[in-house]
């Protein structure tokens, strides 16, 4: 029997926990600090270890925030946070579940960037699974090391690191990432931390700073790539869904061809999700469908822009096909309504693109005729001026590339411009949403990938929504778990989206186009419930949800001490 384990009992949670003494204390959920009574201590052998007086969750809360807030930046406190959940991961997720609008930033996007820039420096307790392509036949073990029987996992959320929020490689680091996910997933969504997995996968890395550091954590090599690559993720696939036949896979920060591939590869097969092609994509539907609402031009009559056109920039494109498509659009005149960017300008014939890329291409025919700034370049400026596009996305990460010049030849020729400044971190963003007003004379509908304090323009606050994946995957993850969902299908991504867009029926001038973060509970618990729904009308649920608001409520964890049952 293992020392400690969660089990539901009911409609509480039970700590049954064989350990004793300093054990007890080392365990981050078995550990409850000085809110342990007399009672517990002497049962669980920890009298002595603990200052005498017992504290309430409420003044331990008091503490740790006022400990929080003294600390001297975002990264300090960040750090702050990590220590915290190492010691009491209790009485972590209950700060962060109160403090969840000031904290999201600093646990999760942009602040985690920073931290995992810097994770060889600041690291000083393992937390994850970490899976090398040098030792594959430690797979399994490693995996099995975490003590979890089959049906105690729910997600398992893995990273390889090539595509780090706007960063790049950031090698071994980027287990940080899923760290981060699986917080918000517990805030959020109420997952229970001991049902989830943090995995990196080290291939290696090409970051040369990271290879030249003596402190780097990781393997010292350049990224492996091609067979032996996809023959490791295959090992980890089969692997996972051997160990934990409910678990949903959840793929973070891949490199782009990879992440389609992998995507691609799996998604029929297995319960799989990519967040930064669906959730991006899930979370900026919400958004546009809340701006078009408001705008009063149907999604039918957008011309659309997507600046940037990777991973998550196609995703986007891809899901709002679908959801011009369920309006009764044809397929093929839906994709005519996009023109997307690479780093070679236009989606066009004559250059090269990658496969995920081939259904935005433009033919030559239809940009004959077009006035270029130079002969033969189709880029941003260009695709503006010919196009006069209503909706204008930006995934690129590159900083300020939607200027004066274009975003007012865009609002020249659109009534209510829909401008989305996507790129994480705050320093990559396309545009600031200030600017955008000023330029637009107010009439901008924005949404950005980082957070942006509200601006007042000519006397009207505008609320700046953050088309945060927040808003989408902790609930589609507890979707997915509630109602044992064999596959992730692009209806149950489309359900979230139009789950999150329900929720802002506000019209005002400066409204928000998505919920704010502080009601992310809630957020979830609506879109896992759409999601379940969903999966459900589709074949791919394992188990039907009777009583649905119910079902998704008993599903959502609080971050309470539970009942200790010493054995």
């Amino acid at each position: 029997m293992s020392n400690f384990s969660y089990v539901r009992e009911g409609d509480e949670y039970v700590l049954k926990i064989a350990s004793r003494g300093r054990e007890v204390l080392a365990n981050p959920l078995s550990n409850f600090g000085t809110a342990f009574s007399h009672e517990q201590r002497a049962a669980l052998g920890v009298n002595g270890l603990l200052p005498p007086n017992v504290m309430t969750m409420a003044l331990q809360l008091k503490r740790v925030y006022a400990q929080y807030q003294g600390q001297p930046d975002d990264l300090a406190k960040y750090v702050y946070l990590n220590t915290m959940q190492d010691r009491n991961e209790t009485l972590f997720f209950r700060l962060l579940s109160e403090h969840i609008e000031e904290m999201l930033p600093i646990v999760y996007t942009p602040t985690i960037g920073r931290a995992i820039e810097t994770y060889s420096q600041w690291y000083h307790r393992p937390r994850g699974v970490f899976l090398s392509i040098e030792r594959p036949e430690e797979m399994e073990s490693s995996l099995s090391a975490m003590d979890l029987a089959p049906e105690d996992v729910d997600l398992v959320v893995v990273t390889d690191s090539e595509g780090i929020l706007g960063i790049g490689d950031q090698g071994v680091g980027g287990v940080a990432i899923t760290v981060g996910k699986l917080n918000v997933y517990t805030a959020a969504a109420g997952i229970h931390p001991s049902r989830a997995l943090p995995v990196v996968l080290d291939v290696g890395t090409d970051n040369l700073d990271l290879l030249n550091d003596e402190t780097y954590l990781g393997y010292r090599h350049a990224r492996v790539r091609g067979q032996r690559y996809d023959d490791f993720v295959d090992r980890f696939v089969q692997t996972v869904t051997r160990l934990y036949p409910n678990a949903m896979i959840h793929w973070e920060d891949f490199g782009a061809d990879n992440a389609h591939k992998i995507l691609q590869r799996y998604r029929d097969e297995i319960c799989t999700f990519n967040d930064d092609i669906q959730g991006t994509a899930a979370v900026v539907v919400a958004a546009i469908l809340s701006a078009v609402r408001r705008s009063g031009l149907p999604l039918s009559q957008q011309r659309i822009v997507v600046h940037g056109a990777g991973t998550a920039g196609v995703g986007i494109a891809e899901l709002l096909v679908e959801q011009m498509v369920s309006q009764g659009m044809d397929p093929a005149e839906a994709h005519q309504l996009f023109w997307g960017l690479g780093s070679r300008g236009l989606l066009r014939e004559g250059i090269k693109v990658r496969d995920f890329q081939e259904p935005f291409m433009r033919s030559s025919e239809e940009l004959a005729g077009w006035t270029l700034d130079v002969e033969g370049r189709y880029e941003l400026a260009d695709v503006v001026r010919n196009v006069k596009p209503t909706i204008l996305i930006g995934t690129s990460a590159q900083a300020g590339s939607f200027n004066e010049k274009i975003v007012r030849d865009m609002a020249a020729h659109c009534e209510r411009p829909i401008i989305m400044p996507l790129s994480n971190p705050t320093s990559k963003s396309e545009a600031l949403p200030a600017d955008l007003l000023a330029w637009t004379d107010g009439k901008a509908l924005i949404a950005t990938g980082s957070p942006f304090e509200p601006v007042v323009h000519q006397g009207v606050r505008h609320e700046i929504a953050q088309a945060n994946n927040a808003l989408v995957f902790p609930g589609l993850g507890l979707g997915v778990a509630a109602c044992r969902a064999s596959r992730v299908t692009d209806g149950m991504i489309a359900a979230s989206a139009t789950a999150v867009a329900k929720m802002v029926n506000s019209n005002a001038p400066g409204a928000s186009l998505l919920p704010s973060m502080d009601k992310l509970r809630a957020v979830s618990a609506r879109v896992a419930m759409a999601v379940a729904i969903a999966a459900q009308i589709e074949g791919v649920a394992g188990r039907k949800l009777d009583n649905p608001v119910q079902d998704i409520h008993e599903q959502m964890w609080t971050p309470d001490y539970p009942r200790i049952e010493a054995v």
